[in-house]
C-alpha cells in the first residue's frame, strides 16, 4: 500500500543514514506527528540477546516522571481491609473472591492491569485462562502481587509500566504523546533507555543496544545516538 503524499513530505525531513541526537530526534518527531490526532510517540530498541536463551531476557518495570497519555484501569484483587487501601489509591475494580467468580463467569475484562496480594494467587487460577492469554495475571516480576497494595496502585495511576522484549529481540515502548512538551518526552525518554541498560543480562555478550528508533504514529522512523546516556 502506498504511504500518503503527507508521509512522503515528513520523510524528507528525515536523514536515514543519520543517528540522531536524543533531543533533536524527540523535536523532529514531535513535527511528524498526525496534524488529525495526538500522536503517540513510540520508542523501539532492538537488543543484542539471544532470544533462545531464557537468562537473556529483558523484562522490567519504570515509572515514568510524565505521563505517557493514558491512565490504566486497574484492578485490585484483595480482600478486607487491603480493599479500603485499594480504593484510597485510585483502583478503579476492587474485590476478592466475588470479582474473581464475575470474571469466570462472564470472561469479561474492564481492566488493563491488575493487582493482588500474595494470599489472592492461588484463587486467581481460576481466571488464569481468561487473564493469562491478555497478559493480565499479576506477577512478582512485573511487581503486580505485594502485600503493599496502595503502593502498587498508586505507581501503576503514575504511569508504572512493565516492559520485556519480544521474540525477535525488540522492546516496544509508548514515552508519550506528541503534544507533551520536548523536555519531558526527553526525560520520559532517557529513563526508558536507562533502565534498559541496568537490565542489560550478565550472560548478553558484545553490544546490547544495537539500535533505537523513534516514531510516531504513522509517522517515518527516526534512528538515536544512545551512546551518551
Amino acid at each position: 500500500m502506498p504511504r500518503s503524499k503527507r508521509y512522503q513530505e515528513l520523510k524528507k525531513l528525515i536523514d536515514p543514514k543519520k543517528l540522531y541526537a536524543p533531543a533533536e530526534a524527540i523535536e523532529l518527531v514531535k513535527k511528524t506527528g498526525s496534524a488529525k490526532f495526538d500522536s503517540t510517540v513510540e520508542c523501539h530498541v532492538n537488543l543484542g540477546i539471544d532470544v533462545k536463551k531464557s537468562e537473556q531476557s529483558v523484562r522490567s518495570t519504570l515509572v515514568f516522571p510524565h505521563s505517557i497519555g493514558k491512565t490504566k484501569r486497574v484492578a485490585a484483587f484483595v480482600t478486607g481491609e487491603k480493599e479500603k487501601d485499594a480504593k484510597d489509591a485510585g483502583a478503579d475494580l476492587v474485590g476478592g473472591e466475588e470479582l474473581i467468580d464475575e470474571i469466570a463467569k462472564t470472561q469479561k475484562i474492564d481492566f488493563d492491569v491488575a493487582v493482588a496480594t500474595p494470599d489472592m494467587m492461588p484463587k486467581l487460577a481460576k481466571v488464569a485462562k481468561i487473564l493469562g492469554p491478555k497478559g493480565l495475571m499479576p506477577n512478582p516480576k512485573t511487581e503486580t502481587v505485594s502485600p503493599n497494595v496502595k503502593k502498587m496502585v498508586e505507581e501503576l495511576k503514575r504511569g508504572k509500566v512493565a516492559f520485556k522484549n519480544d521474540a525477535t529481540g525488540n522492546i516496544h515502548q509508548a514515552i508519550g504523546k506528541a503534544s507533551l512538551d520536548a523536555t519531558s518526552l526527553l526525560e520520559n525518554f532517557t529513563i526508558l533507555i536507562d533502565a534498559l541498560k541496568k537490565n542489560k543480562p550478565a550472560t548478553a555478550k558484545g553490544t546490547f543496544i544495537n539500535s533505537v528508533t523513534l516514531t510516531s504514529t504513522m509517522g517515518p522512523g527516526i534512528k538515536v545516538d544512545v551512546s551518551g546516556i
